[in-house]
């Protein structure tokens, strides 16, 4: 199982995606095109895709001109039927990728937010077992429309569209849900004036805010890890690939 994680940016941390792809013996392999790397040329040479979130905006290909053929990678890859994941700035240049409008600083979220999932949600099977509604870690302004055909999986008060899904097993989550609340802690420590900007308060009352919100939050994210990695091992079988770790 060899799975292609594309960095945005420097502080990126693939956190509970790391462990849940650890555990089915997956092997990770970088890309930070945000550092000068090349994206692969070498068509569909992996199992899956996972694209991270950053600080830039979807659609500043002036600044980041690698966005587009990132986004074209991605748009290949769910064509194809091969599980892709996109975190936070992944998931809106998914929803980039399939034709849908970047909305630009229209939803502000930050920490440890409540996400409800949509009947479908509860249904599929990203999210199926995390059940009703969950906190998870958040760190956005931006978000998008919901692409033509995709399935709308969760949503609160300030994004309308938290997770969708695309054909098989492309999916895109608005939420930070590979943040743990180690991560959590390196991220405070990183930023702390530009947290301070954002949310006064946050950080003195950051222990108490982690001792509440943080196990379930965690626990969630961990289970949507595992689900999404599970859909890696399905599209390979049905590929007539043979995921690492089965019997055969």
């Amino acid at each position: 199982m060899r799975v292609l994680v594309v960095e945005n940016d420097r502080i990126t941390a693939l956190g509970q995606i790391e462990t849940a792809l650890l555990e089915a013996g997956a092997k990770i392999e970088l890309c930070r095109p945000h550092a000068g790397e090349a994206l692969p040329s070498d068509g569909l040479a992996y199992d899956a895709l996972v694209v991270m979130g950053g600080p830039q905006s979807a659609i500043d290909d002036e600044r980041h001109p690698y966005l587009p053929a990132l986004c074209a990678m991605m748009r290949r890859y769910g064509d194809a039927g091969r599980s892709v994941l996109g975190v936070c700035l992944g998931s809106q240049l998914l929803a980039r990728s399939y034709g849908a409008t970047n909305l630009i600083g229209e939803a502000f979220e930050f920490g440890w937010c409540d996400i409800q999932p949509t009947q479908q949600g509860l249904a599929d099977p990203l999210l199926a077992s995390v059940g009703g509604a969950f906190p998870i870690f958040q760190w956005h302004s931006d978000t998008f429309t919901l692409p033509e055909g995709a399935i709308r999986l969760a949503h609160n008060q300030t994004a309308t569209n938290q997770a969708f899904r695309i054909g098989r097993a492309t999916y895109g989550t608005q939420f930070h849900f590979e943040v743990d609340r180690s991560v959590a802690t390196w991220w405070r420590d990183l930023f702390p004036e530009q947290i301070e900007r954002m949310e006064p308060g946050w950080i003195d009352g950051f222990d108490a805010i982690a001792a509440a919100r943080g196990p379930a939050a965690d626990a969630a994210g961990l289970a949507i890890a595992r689900a999404w990695v599970s859909t890696i091992a399905a599209g390979m079988e049905a590929q007539g690939g043979v995921p690492v770790g089965s019997a055969a």
